[in-house]
């Protein structure tokens, strides 16, 4: 097959789109799938293609978009769409289409009805939650299980189907410095970089300790204050930032990260967060082999990696899917952008499955931990729920 990419100069219809992955207005949409492969696979697929590329930007020529499984043991999948539309940070547009023997017609459903009744139930009764942390933390040994993040799950169910694309409005309105995703039903605005690939340049931007936002900027000035000074935040944010540093490194000639975390605010939560910048060595892997050697990070999923891996798959009590994943986009050359999965829901039809976490540490507090990850569970709630 080949695909060819022209440079545009109008900006393209996104609700048109099945496929999205965009900070601001820079990213990439897609539409039709003409075919989805294991992410084992995707780079030999992409690499097959005839690529006419007048554009020559990351994102240009055949791209594959993935949202892959919290749990490394769960192989996923990647989908190439028949036609790719990219928006650069210097506003440079570009059309990638697939030459393939189907028609291009409108293949989207027909608009229905807007939702207006809800219910909204957990997995887990909010006391058993916390009577897990008590429990997580009472395991907690220097030479065992040190840190543990610990998943909450909540079901809505509405009376009509959810738009997808009403969804990611909403989530495009509220998370403007977010990466807003959707891939296959799973739709999300993520904080947090896992890790992009340009050329050589690697980037990551891990974040791990979180604070609530006050509602005016004295209040969020003292509580972003209070997480910067926060030995257990801090201690937490660590552990992420070495594994993260410690697994690029092999394949980096230069690798650096800031001296000191920044916070970043999102909507109602501010987190730490520090940016880790290298450049890779020659021949540079592909972005995929970075996410797999990533993920899960310590951010998602605790440490030691495997002690607290068995924790979750033991004692979390449901399926993670796609929660805590990775989802973003490939190109033939190996060029992309991940995120971690966090601040999404996992949409069916009438239902929507949306979960957040938090890290568990020895001296973590059950309620105050509850009252993070209400916080956290706000986010995509106040993006599906609006009677």
């Amino acid at each position: 097959m080949k695909a060819l990419t022209r440079r545009v100069d109008s900006d393209f219809d996104v609700a048109r789109c099945d496929f999205h992955f965009e900070r601001g207005r820079m990213g990439l949409a897609g539409r039709r799938t003409i075919m989805s492969v294991p992410v084992e696979d995707a780079a030999a697929v992409l690499a097959s293609f005839d690529v006419d590329d007048e554009v020559g930007l990351p994102g240009c020529g055949p791209v594959a978009f993935g949202a892959l499984p919290f749990d490394p043991a769960v192989s996923g999948s990647v989908h190439v769409p028949a036609e790719v539309f990219g928006r650069a940070e210097d506003g440079t547009r570009w059309h990638t289409t697939i030459e393939i023997d189907t028609p291009a017609g409108d293949d989207r459903a027909p608009r229905r009805p807007a939702p207006s009744r809800f219910t909204v139930e957990p997995t887990r009764t909010p006391e058993s939650w916390c009577d897990l942390v008590e429990r997580a933390t009472k395991l907690m040994t220097d030479d065992g299980l040190r840190k543990v993040v610990l998943a909450r799950e909540v079901t809505v169910t509405a009376d009509e189907p959810f738009e997808i694309e009403v969804v990611l409005d909403r989530l495009r309105a509220a998370y403007p410095g977010c990466r807003v995703f959707s891939v296959d039903g799973f739709v999300g605005a993520s904080p947090e970089l896992l890790v992009s690939r340009v050329g050589d340049i690697v980037r990551s931007h891990p974040m791990a300790g979180t604070a609530p936002r006050g509602g005016d900027p004295t209040s969020d000035a003292r509580l972003a204050a209070s997480l910067l000074a926060s030995t257990k935040d801090r201690q937490e944010h660590q552990i992420t930032i070495d594994m993260v540093h410690d697994t690029l490194l092999p394949w980096c000639s230069y690798l650096d990260y800031e001296a000191e975390p920044s916070i970043v605010p999102v909507a109602n939560v501010q987190h730490l967060a520090t940016l880790v910048e290298g450049r890779l060595s020659s021949p540079a892997p592909s972005v995929l082999e970075l996410v797999r050697a990533l993920h899960p990070t310590p951010a998602v999923c605790g440490s030691p990696l495997d002690a607290a891996l068995a924790f979750i798959r033991a004692q979390e009590g449901f399926d993670r899917g796609r929660y805590a994943g990775a989802v973003g986009w490939v190109d033939s050359r190996g060029n992309g952008t991940w995120a971690v999965s966090v601040r999404c829901a996992d949409i069916a039809g009438p239902v929507a499955r949306v979960c957040a976490g938090n890290g568990i540490v020895p001296d973590s507090d059950p309620a105050t931990e509850l009252a993070e990850t209400r916080a956290k569970l706000q986010a995509m709630l106040s993006a599906l729920v609006r009677p």
